[in-house]
């Protein structure tokens, strides 16, 4: 008689297949090798990073405070004279007063999309993987706050709050702008949640919590990262507008938007008050816009 062999014991499996990781890892890494190649990616970073340095460093780039050493003998000078960029209506060196009102709107922009992108993760996970009467529920709200205007909503709150500042400004912008990145983040649960590999963590015995911040959110962030990174342009641009529109920040604040709505009524006489704060808020934003243009298009499969 043939004496039968033992055999070995499989190895305990406590997780999804390794080719999960491997397909995950790859996704990012080839997009990071792409991004490398591209020209826009680098301009648009080396743009960016020139500005978050003024807006977190202000000292370095500045040789005066906000609103410091001004003299209205100087007011609406020209460059010139000491004076890079010339001075503003106050007589104060207006490179310095735009270097600082760097920090106004790239905090604001960074921090509305942050705290936004934590509510759409949160609200898209549970929403799109429980589903039922909770999903409903969730997506009925966002509903609501996706049919008020992002301009128009911020501007009636704060008009009827006139003493806002720049974290009350924040708290009004997150609470309308987070719709659109719940939305793409819930339909992004909903088709990766019946995927093999969900169903074989979930067979594995992996909880609930486990599946949501392990598995599904990993494969189903790439969109909703980019679109932030596009939010935060947008956010920007809709900061300055209302700096601009006289329902933002007020002065003693500094931002380029509260710059351009100062020198709107003196562009004919004195250009240099509107022309130079609308250079460093255009390419700030675009450098966002350019850079998740070019993010979607390393990560996004189908446009390669």
């Amino acid at each position: 008689m043939l004496e039968t062999m033992p055999q070995p014991r499989p190895e305990p499996v406590s997780d999804v297949p390794d080719e999960t990781e491997k397909a995950r890892g790859s996704l990012w890494h080839d997009a990071w090798v792409e991004l490398r190649g591209r020209v826009v990616f680098w301009l648009s970073a080396v743009i960016l990073v020139l500005a978050g340095a003024m807006a977190a460093f202000p000292d370095v780039f500045a040789a005066m405070g906000p609103n410091e050493n001004c003299n209205l003998r100087m007011s609406k000078r020209g460059p010139g004279g000491g004076a890079v960029f010339g001075y503003d209506l106050q007589g104060c060196d207006y490179w310095s007063q735009i270097v600082h009102g760097a920090r106004a709107s790239i905090m604001i922009g960074v921090a509305v999309t942050v705290f936004a992108l934590v509510i759409a993760i949160v609200l898209g996970l549970v929403g799109g993987y429980y589903g039922g009467v909770l999903d409903a529920l969730i997506s009925r709200v966002t509903d609501v706050f996706f049919g008020i205007p992002f301009v128009l909503g911020a501007t009636v709150v704060l008009v009827a709050f006139p003493g806002h500042g720049m974290w009350a400004m924040t708290l009004v912008l997150v609470v309308l702008g987070w719709t659109t990145m719940t939305r793409l983040m819930r339909g992004q649960v909903i088709a990766v949640k019946d995927m093999d590999f969900v169903a074989a963590a979930r067979m594995l015995g992996a909880g609930d919590r486990r599946i949501m911040f392990r598995h599904i959110l990993p494969n189903a962030i790439a969109p909703v990262f980019v679109v932030a990174m596009l939010n935060v342009g947008n956010v920007i641009a809709g900061e300055a507008t209302l700096d601009y529109l006289g329902v933002g920040l007020q002065y003693p604040d500094v931002s380029w938007g509260l710059q351009l709505n100062v020198a709107q009524a003196f562009f004919a006489e004195y250009p240099h008050l509107l022309v130079f704060p609308a250079l460093f808020l255009t390419a700030t934003v675009l450098s966002f816009l350019m850079l998740g243009d070019v993010v979607r298009d390393a990560l996004d499969p189908k446009l390669k």
